[in-house]
């Protein structure tokens, strides 16, 4: 479903979770199978307990089917309530750990990563592309250089962040175009990148030199740099990073001593993926 464009705001705004869900027609679409997992999503969103009324805002959702939902979820031992707070169980993990423990990437992934943030001593992530966000797949921490803690399931915009412009450079023209008409580039710090002319300008440039260098775009005192992860047929599957402090790491560093580990971290991972 396309986006449609705030009158007051002047921007795009993203259909809810109910739009989304009312504009497949597929015969065999089950709309209440649909409406669950966008309920256990807009958990995702806040780390407090969340009540009826305020999952069916966020979600768009009638509060009587959130209701349903939320009922299954706590039978089934995924969620549990408190008075009129629902909250998610530790059980949900298993559904993401059914994708992570059957994909090759991920698989191979984590003594790749290990071994690069051995030699360069800073944290090292891999993600994917997902509905506009870079979703961490896995990833190596040495220390903390965010103000948020990142682990396998975070996000994170794709725009301002160097995995996500080394996937979003790969894209096939159409879906780029697709993405940048759906997508507000919100300025995160001063150095974000909000004009979307010049995004273009700098994933062409992340296209031809084969990696993106984020120099404080995401949060002040983040620099990090990404390169793609090919499958067998060349196609970008992932891409690879090493985040640090910005002023402990220069850029000219991160190009000269951290990006060759980083190609050869994502050459390993992508002869593995054969």
């Amino acid at each position: 479903m396309s986006s449609t464009t705030d009158p007051v705001a002047g921007r795009q705004v993203r259909p809810s979770a109910a739009e989304e869900i009312d504009a497949l027609t597929a015969p065999d679409f089950m709309t209440s199978f649909a409406r669950g997992l966008a309920v256990i999503r807009a958990f995702a969103d806040t780390r407090k307990p969340q009540t009826i009324a305020q999952l069916s805002q966020q979600t768009g959702i009638p509060r009587a089917a959130v209701r349903r939902c939320l009922h299954t979820l706590r039978q089934l031992g995924y969620a549990d309530a408190e008075g009129n707070n629902f909250s998610l169980r530790p059980k949900i993990l298993t559904l993401g750990y059914a994708w992570l423990s059957s994909t090759p990437l991920t698989l191979a992934a984590q003594p790749c990563l290990d071994g690069i943030s051995k030699a360069l001593g800073e944290s090292s992530s891999l993600a994917v592309l997902e509905e506009g966000d870079v979703l961490y797949v896995a990833r190596a921490a040495t220390a903390r250089v965010m103000s948020v803690s990142l682990s396998a399931g975070s996000r994170l915009p794709a725009y301002c962040t160097s995995l996500g412009r080394v996937l979003l450079a790969h894209l096939p023209e159409q879906e780029l175009e697709t993405y940048l008409g759906r997508t507000e580039l919100l300025p995160k710090t001063e150095r974000t990148i909000t004009d979307k002319a010049r995004l273009r300008e700098v994933l062409a440039q992340v296209r031809r030199d084969g990696y993106a260098l984020n120099d404080e775009e995401l949060e002040l005192g983040l620099r990090s740099i990404a390169v793609p992860v090919r499958g067998a047929s060349g196609r970008v599957l992932a891409a690879l990073n090493v985040g640090a402090q910005a002023l402990r790491v220069p850029a000219e560093r991160m190009e000269r001593e951290f990006l060759p580990v980083l190609r050869q971290g994502a050459q390993e991972l992508s002869v593995l993926l054969r």
